[in-house]
């Protein structure tokens, strides 16, 4: 139900829900809940629930449907997509939003040979993910946390309430007990922020700028750790200095292959050679007489330029300039200072034994606050390499790993789907999603073009690791780069809160050919729990359970739950009986790939590989040989883990266990797990690496400058000549900062304000809006403006304004603060609804005053005079740019009209007037 995954406890009474709390001994929250958890017994219950598959017989948006048996739902979608797989199998486009399923919708796709699939980490986090994973093979949130325990610095960058909120509240409370210091940085002051020992009201998409600052002070005073740097970073490699020639700008290596770095005598050898003490400032003479010089010096140069002076980067953050270099000492002293040194020895990958560890305890978090802009790929870079200048990666006290993490940097999976391996009736040479290292693992054709509906892996966004599903409606309705057949989305609210561009979103879904009178997305299927916005929209919809209604397999090959002393897995198991005719949706595909005959899901007489459905996919699926979904109780005994032949008995083995396996990592391997040999032989035993090898952080992404050599004219694969001065600009292989590209487009001072949303705690997506508990929590939605700019232009509580961006424009009702950076306006996301969705009275505050800033975002950049549209996203990953729209406002008498009304699809449940649910459970009380 929520990206947290944290562990409850179902209680019923008479095949009821009675009370939903914590699981105590779960690994993620430890029995902590927040509204959302507690509150889940009206997300089973919503009187949104759909009851029945449903067949459009209205027109597109009407919401006219008709109930159809599951057998007609089902032979609809094979017959449709049985036909797409044996002509054309990248005609299918399968998107899907928040689940933890992935391990199994992503692998679908590869069995059926589409490369057009991506889930919701495209428009949410994927800078977040890619920078980290390109960087030092790890991120925040799901593959790595802070060192709650020993850290006395830390540092949130654009955190809202909603994103890990147990584990973060727990964290905090730890770090408040102990006398931690907390800074937050972000434009509002709400959830952690407002706990926050100190917060920095940042202007919107500068977040990287100040980091630069912060970088330059640190250069400025040497307060680095250069043994971490020579020792597990490329600082030290040198970087070969040769204008013009096809390998300028590459690592300078060996007739082996190995790095090459300078020592202090002048001499060029091997990186990492115990003999030598690398240095990271000079100029190397190579062997074939041209120079090289240390990645370090390169970066060195950069951040000490003026360009990052605090003075000058004051003006564009609206931090002082006495503050940035304030906070610039804190970190060192608490870097440097810090007498933490843990008596654990170590041995590191390159056999030197350490007695002790020693400590950095300043720790880092950051999120879709800073992942969310078109220069976020770069920023969560300059984080990654401020917490290594600091030396504070996975040391005691620093960002900590969570396992299976880290990875290679980058991993070392490549997305498949070039045109030579998209073939009818077979499938894919390898996963839809993956991690390119250069122009030759694009999927683009031999002119340039994309190989994939949204574009992913092109020259418009080579490093689209999760794939960019903001585009998809679009390009399918434009045809661009082809037509599909169907597009097939499972709980993806597209055509309402997950959609930029709203208005054009609904026209696009709903538009036809005017020579054919066929919609130019000729058909779409849709599963979901629930009668959201998007279902009045799908051709079909294949309705899916509740979350306490089916099985779920939270895994170590998809989003995993461990920490960072221990690698964790998790089911959820079915608590209550289905009484609707629904399905899982997980069923429903493996169902659906049995009936095409997907070879992963047949066995060789053709009949189902996994009749018991999800369930029995969970426990006898195998990636590779031993390797499942789930690590606990693996072998025919129960005798392995991580590791093993399939248990028939596995789901048996967790659900005695509260649902979820945890192992501990050993003492000797929980820090410095990049370059501690412990770790990385553990990891290997576990299935997590393939070689026991360390992880070196790349301080200097060369993957980056491979993709601008290409640029350049070098290599048989180079972009088209459109897209060059892009992938030269930004493919830069050390992070930098540049402006927003919609403020940049944009007449200066036609739009000042900046304008965000962001999730509150008890809410997640679009779900909790109909649930009747967390509506009288956030009933409906307030635009929220600083008292001192609303003042300045007579606007008042309750007050009516518009907002127009060079998108279009909205109305919305007035709540003043203080905290909130004054160029900046702001909402929660998901609050406000359609009208008719959700099976939602039709007065509901959330219809009627609610909002929606999606319908001011575009999804494509300011058309300029004769050039082309870029979407309105990351120029290296392509992740959607939701926090760059730029607004102005002013004062309204009344709203505007709302949207038209949704028709209700049939079967759902009654709406009560009046709930009073649990009413039974109360005891008969003896008269008096």
């Amino acid at each position: 139900m929520c990206a947290c995954r944290c562990g409850i406890r179902v209680h019923l009474q008479g095949g009821q829900i009675r009370y939903i709390d914590g699981n105590p001994d779960h690994p993620v929250n430890k029995g902590v809940l927040c509204a959302k958890g507690s509150a889940g017994i009206m997300q089973h219950l919503s009187p949104a629930r759909l009851t029945a598959p449903l067949k459009r017989v209205g027109p597109r948006g009407s919401g006219e449907f008709v109930t159809i048996s599951w057998d007609e739902a089902l032979e609809t979608v094979t017959e449709r997509l049985r036909h797409i797989r044996a002509t054309d199998p990248k005609r299918l486009a399968l998107y899907t939003g928040r689940d933890q399923s992935q391990a199994l919708t992503g692998w679908w796709a590869s069995q059926f040979g589409t490369p057009n699939y991506a889930a919701h980490g495209g428009f949410c986090s994927v800078n977040m993910a890619a920078a980290g994973l390109y960087t030092f093979g790890g991120s925040f949130w799901e593959f790595g946390e802070p060192d709650w325990e020993h850290s006395s610095y830390f540092l949130l960058f654009g955190v809202a309430e909603d994103h890990g909120s147990n584990p973060l509240k727990i964290g905090l409370s730890r770090l408040k007990a102990r006398g931690a210091k907390i800074v937050s940085i972000n434009p509002i002051r709400t959830g952690y922020s407002a706990i926050a020992d100190e917060w920095l009201g940042i202007r919107p998409g500068t977040d990287g700028l100040l980091v630069a600052s912060l970088i330059r002070e640190l250069l400025r005073a040497q307060k680095i750790d250069k043994d971490a740097l020579t020792q597990t970073s490329n600082a030290a490699w040198l970087v070969i200095d040769a204008p013009g020639a096809e390998d300028d700008g590459l690592i300078a290596r060996d007739k082996a292959g190995h790095p090459l770095t300078l020592d202090a005598a002048g001499t060029v050898g091997r990186a990492f050679d115990p003999e030598r003490t690398p240095v990271l400032g000079g100029t190397a003479a190579l062997a074939d007489g041209r120079h090289a010089v240390p990645s370090f010096q390169l970066m060195a140069a950069r951040f000490l330029d003026d360009r990052y002076d605090p003075e000058t980067v004051s003006v564009e953050t609206g931090i002082e300039a006495a503050t940035i270099r304030r906070i610039a000492a804190e970190l060192a002293a608490a870097a440097f200072e810090s007498a933490l040194e843990l008596p654990i020895p170590w041995t590191d990958w390159q056999g030197v034994r350490h007695e002790t560890m020693i400590g950095r305890p300043v720790s880092m978090h950051a999120m879709r606050g800073v992942s969310a802009h078109s220069n976020g790929f770069h920023t969560c870079r300059l984080i990654h390499l401020l917490q290594m200048l600091l030396g504070t990666i996975d040391a005691p006290g620093g960002f900590r790993y969570k396992p299976p993490y880290p990875k290679p940097a980058p991993p070392m999976v490549k997305p498949a789907g070039k045109p030579a391996g998209v073939v009818p009736n077979w499938p894919l040479t390898g996963p839809p999603l993956g991690f390119p290292t250069g122009p030759e693992d694009l999927l683009v054709e031999k002119d340039g073009t994309p190989c994939r509906l949204d574009k992913a892996f092109s020259w418009e966004a080579p490093l689209a690791a999760h794939g960019l599903m903001h585009l998809v409606i679009r390009n399918a309705w434009a045809g661009d780069p082809y037509p599909i057949d169907t597009l097939f989305l499972f709980m993806a609210n597209m055509s309402w809160n997950s959609s930029m561009a709203l208005g054009e979103t609904m026209r696009m879904l709903t538009d036809k050919d005017a020579a054919t009178g066929e919609h130019r997305i000729p058909f779409i299927v849709y599963s979901d729990a629930y009668a959201s916005e998007m279902v009045a929209y799908a051709d079909l919809v294949l309705p899916d359970t509740t979350y306490l209604e089916r099985h779920d397999c939270i895994s170590l090959l998809d989003r995993p739950i461990s920490d960072a002393d221990g690698a964790a897995d998790s089911i959820r198991q079915p608590v209550v009986l289905v009484e609707r005719d629904v399905r899982p949706f997980q069923d429903v595909l493996i169902e659906i790939g049995a009936r095409i005959g997907l070879p992963g899901l047949i066995r060789e007489d053709g009949s189902p590989r996994y009749p018991g459905l999800y369930p029995d996919y969970i426990v006898n699926h195998e990636r590779a040989p031993g390797q499942g979904l789930l690590a606990g109780w693996r072998g025919k005994d129960a005798e392995c883990e991580a590791l093993g032949p399939p248990n028939p008995n596995q789901l048996e083995a967790y659900r005695a266990n509260g649902c979820f396996w945890r192992t501990e990592v050993p003492e000797a391997a929980r820090y410095f797990k990049h370059v501690n040999q412990t770790y990385l032989d553990w990891a290997v035993g576990m299935g997590f690496i393939g070689r026991p090898e360390p992880v070196i952080h790349q301080l200097y992404t060369e993957s980056l400058q491979r993709f601008r050599l290409a640029a350049a004219g070098h290599g048989p694969i180079q972009p088209p000549d459109e897209h060059r001065a892009r992938i030269t600009t930004y493919f830069d292989p050390l992070p930098f900062w540049y402006p927003p590209f919609e403020a940049a487009a944009l007449a200066a001072g036609e739009f000042p304000l900046h304008a965000l949303t962001q999730r509150p705690m008890a809410m997640y997506h679009s779900w909790g809006s109909q649930n009747a508990w967390l509506r009288q929590i956030h009933g409906e939605n307030r635009l929220y403006v600083a008292r001192v700019r609303a003042e300045a232009q007579g606007i008042a509580d309750d007050d009516w304004v518009r907002l127009t961006s060079h998108h279009g424009t909205i109305t919305a009702q007035i709540r003043l603060m203080e905290g909130v950076n004054p160029d900046t306006v702001w909402t929660w996301n998901a609050i406000g609804k359609r009208s008719g969705a959700w099976n939602l009275a039709p007065d509901a505050p959330e219809a009627t005053r609610g909002f929606l800033l999606n319908q001011l975002i575009s999804d494509l950049l300011p058309p300029k005079a004769g050039g082309y549209r870029y979407a309105n996203a990351d120029p290296v990953t392509g992740q959607a740019a939701w926090y760059d729209l730029k607004v102005r406002m002013e004062k309204v008498a009344t709203p505007d009209a709302m949207l038209s009304t949704l028709g209700l699809p049939p079967g759902l449940p009654v709406r009560p007037n009046k709930l009073s649910y649990g009413r039974w459970f109360a005891k008969k009380r003896m008269p008096a």
